[in-house]
């Protein structure tokens, strides 16, 4: 098979995940998580729920798809700075790029449709707790890059952490009603410190 055979099917199958997730996500947010059953998923999907279960093995991972790219976004970050650039400070520019574009992954953004998924991301116990295996995963990988050892891994799970909670406290925020230009500023002073911080612990 050809490079630009296995290229077709690749885009192929990525638009079909995209295409099952948007119409899953849709009906959640209609009617809840726990209101949709997999069927109807499928049916709006048309697909059957075989097709759909080869590609989402639980009802979960239709929603936390969305965080499939992001998974290992700080261990490429780590792995292609340049040189004479710490892990640190090469994450550091990473995420105030990211409060600056409005990421929603940073929690600063206030568009409706990505509140609308917020909501049912952090209201709904089972996305929740699917997120903690995200966090995992995204750990591990931070951890390979930055090196080897329990150094390494404390150095990831401290990241990650502080990451985590830099953007829960710009989502609460706005979830509360405030505008992500509002909360801008402090999100940036808060970000600044949760660096320095770990500047100081890591090095």
């Amino acid at each position: 098979m050809s490079t630009g055979e296995v290229g077709l099917r690749e885009r192929k199958k990525r638009r079909m995940y995209e295409a099952i997730s948007e119409a899953a996500i849709g009906l959640f947010l209609e009617k809840g998580f726990e209101n949709v059953s997999v069927a109807e998923v499928a049916a709006a999907a048309e697909i059957s729920k075989p097709t759909l279960f080869r590609y989402f093995p639980t009802k979960e991972d239709l929603v936390l798809h969305r965080f499939a790219d992001h998974e290992d976004e700080a261990a490429r970050v780590v792995s292609g700075r340049d040189d004479g650039v710490t892990p640190l400070a090469a994450l550091r520019a990473h995420f105030f790029d990211g409060l600056a574009r409005r990421d929603p992954v940073t929690g600063l953004n206030d568009h409706p449709a990505v509140l609308a998924f917020h909501r049912l991301l952090y209201g709904t116990p089972s996305l929740v707790a699917g997120m903690y295996g995200f966090q995992q995963r995204s750990e591990a990988a931070l951890a390979e890059a930055l090196g080897e050892g329990v150094a390494a891994r404390v150095s990831a799970g401290q990241i990650v952490a502080v990451q985590r909670i830099l953007a829960m406290e710009n989502w609460r925020r706005i979830a509360a009603g405030e505008s992500a230009d509002a909360v801008a500023p402090d999100a940036a002073e808060a970000a600044e410190l949760g660096f320095r911080q770990l500047e100081r612990g890591i090095g």
